[in-house]
């Protein structure tokens, strides 16, 4: 049997009803303190990402939640010999809008310490940046909707990612040119 990490160490998935994620965080925040229970209820993440997309020709940020229908919780469930802290399991249970613990049917299971750097850094690292929302694939045809090459149609044929650019084939007096643009500056076709 795994050891059961520390009691500040456990951390959760807890499966809520869709849309419900920021509600569910603020009841938990709220009961918390009416029912006294910062001592093991430690902290309560809805991870969320800024996605840049264009709308009517202009650049949109929106914040998205990058693990919807689910909140972490990092909060102290199972004692050293396994078994569930009684006033937590019962808070958690009885707790509007929440479904249940993600993976496990009769008893909650704690991430794994490397799951929970993973998923921390993640956030950290995603806090941080602006994701483009539409993903384009090499070879897609696309619209150029901002710059000098406003209304042009080009090929995409190349993509990076990690600086939101492409490189893009339009036709410029007949001749196909490379054109390093951003994201946002193109459409779909």
């Amino acid at each position: 049997m795994p050891r059961i990490p520390d009691p500040k160490d456990q951390w959760y998935v807890v499966h809520v009803l869709s849309g419900q994620e920021g509600k569910v965080k603020a009841r938990i925040e709220r009961l918390v303190e009416s029912e006294e229970l910062g001592d093991k209820i430690f902290n309560i993440l809805v991870p969320t990402e800024l996605v840049s997309e264009v709308r009517a020709g202009k650049k949109t940020e929106q914040k998205k939640k990058f693990f919807p229908g689910y909140v972490i919780i990092n909060m102290h469930l199972l004692d050293e010999h396994n078994d569930v802290v009684e006033d937590t399991w019962s808070f958690m249970q009885q707790l509007d809008g929440s479904i249940g613990f993600a993976g496990a049917k009769n008893k909650p299971i704690p991430m794994r310490p490397k799951e929970v750097a993973s998923m921390l850094s993640q956030i950290e690292e995603r806090e941080g940046s602006v994701r483009p929302s539409i993903e384009f694939e090499v070879g897609d045809t696309v619209k150029v909707s901002d710059g000098p090459f406003e209304s042009q149609n080009g090929i995409v044929e190349e993509i990076d990612p990690e600086r939101g650019k492409m490189r893009v084939a339009v036709t410029i007096f007949g001749r196909s040119t490379p054109v390093e643009l951003e994201y946002w500056q193109v459409e779909k076709e």
